[in-house]
């Protein structure tokens, strides 16, 4: 029976092998299997074994490391830096286990681009664009408050750093790029996103964001003036003759709807954004559809972006339910507006809304309030009433805002 052999799996640093011990490059010459990036197998010319290029293909690659290991031959893996850190050791992991593996890490590109700035880094979020999502990397920088992230050809600092001004930051944020690190070549580019968004960068780099995104108001995103959590005052949103959901109705609307992390969350009618806004940043990793047909609302929708930036905030202008239909299914919807149509939102709600869902409801009269008792007979309701405290003459009193009916309606799990 073959012996197996643990797959050894190099970190190659700024200086590629030239720092390895003589032991660890013996052992990488005596493999019968090398794999790695093109750059990396360029360190060994005269390697006699059989070479695997890793690349788009990496099932493939995987696939061939597997059988040579299964029939006892040696396999040596070159990665960059830290091979479990955004790279090839990820993907060893699915389809070896842990004590297949033998890794020697080397120092990551986040390591080097901290010690270049002379930063410190424990708190700092580590994120790549590598092949990921622009919208998620963004919804990360926004929540903390330093971030580092790997980039590609694709997504570079300058669309980076573009993407993140369009969802509220502040042009001003001070921003770094970290070009080419360890190498002679090597550049420290400190700037502030404004510069960035315009510049050019090298095609090794990592990009990394000091202090934490402020939005176009001054305000941190990650450690606010307004706690998401607590909700935020009516007087911060943009919106045209009060036409809002008020603050207190909000809070009790959005502890209704219930989000969690991965969630779906609808707001059909979403005037002026403040239930969705606050629902998205309530719950970053939510994902939040809302629909507004009017252009001015729409426009005190994207103020209050600025103002308070919801990366995870998908804006559609249009009319409810129609703009709907291509939206995924939903865990939870709001509706605020578009009274007119309640017997087809309701309709279409019902019958999208994921087992356990939420489907919450603000109305203003009782007429509304009667057509949803008619829909959804089982449907919770709660009024409203809520009185401010107000001076007069070096005294209080309450003034009363317009009474709200609550209306939620859950959609059962189903059950075997």
């Amino acid at each position: 029976m073959n012996k197996l052999h643990r797959v050894l799996v190099a970190g190659v640093g700024s200086t590629g092998s030239a720092d390895w011990p003589d032991a660890l490059l013996r052992r990488i010459r005596s493999a019968d299997v090398l794999a790695g990036g093109k750059r990396h197998l360029q360190a060994f010319p005269d390697f006699s074994g059989e070479t695997l290029v890793i690349a788009s293909d990496v099932g493939v690659v995987l696939e061939r490391l597997k059988q040579a290991r299964a029939t006892g031959r040696r396999v040596a893996v070159l990665a960059s830096g830290d091979p479990l850190c955004y790279g090839i050791g990820v993907s060893l992991r699915r389809v070896f286990a842990a004590d297949e593996l033998e890794i020697i890490p080397a120092p990551t590109a986040f390591q080097l681009a901290f010690a270049a700035l002379a930063e410190p880094w424990h708190d700092a979020a580590l994120l790549s664009a590598h092949a990921h999502s622009l919208t998620n990397v963004v919804e990360a920088v926004l929540r903390v408050s330093k971030a580092a992230i790997l980039t590609d050809d694709r997504n570079t600092p300058a669309i980076i750093a573009q993407a993140l001004l369009a969802a509220g930051a502040s042009p001003e944020t001070p921003c770094a790029v970290c070009e080419n690190l360890g190498l002679p070549e090597q550049r420290i580019i400190r700037a502030n996103l404004a510069r960035i968004a315009r510049e050019a960068s090298a095609s090794l780099n990592v990009f990394v964001i000091l202090g934490g995104v402020t939005s176009m108001r001054g305000e941190r995103s990650a450690r606010g003036d307004y706690n998401a959590v607590s909700g935020m005052p009516d007087a911060a949103f943009s919106t045209t003759g009060g036409l809002i959901t008020k603050r207190e109705v909000r809070l009790l609307s959005l502890a209704e709807l219930a989000l969690m992390p991965g969630d779906v969350l609808w707001d059909i009618g979403a005037g002026s954004g403040a239930v969705s806004i606050e629902a998205a940043r309530l719950q970053p990793m939510a994902r939040v559809y809302a629909v507004e047909q009017r252009a001015d609302m729409c426009e005190h929708i994207r103020e209050n972006l600025r103002r308070f930036p919801a990366a995870n905030l998908l804006l559609t202008v249009g009319e409810a339910p129609k703009v709907c239909v291509a939206w995924p299914d939903p865990d939870a919807v709001f509706v605020g507006g578009n009274s007119g149509r309640l017997t087809s939102i309701i309709a279409l709600a019902r019958d999208r809304l994921r087992p356990g869902g939420r489907l919450v409801i603000n109305l203003a009269t009782v007429e509304n309030l009667q057509v949803v008792r008619d829909l959804l007979p089982d449907a919770q309701v709660a009024q409203v009433n809520i009185s401010r405290g107000a001076p007069i003459a070096g005294m209080l009193r309450f003034e009363a805002l317009n009474p709200v009916f609550i209306a939620t309606w859950r959609r059962e799990v189903e059950t075997m």
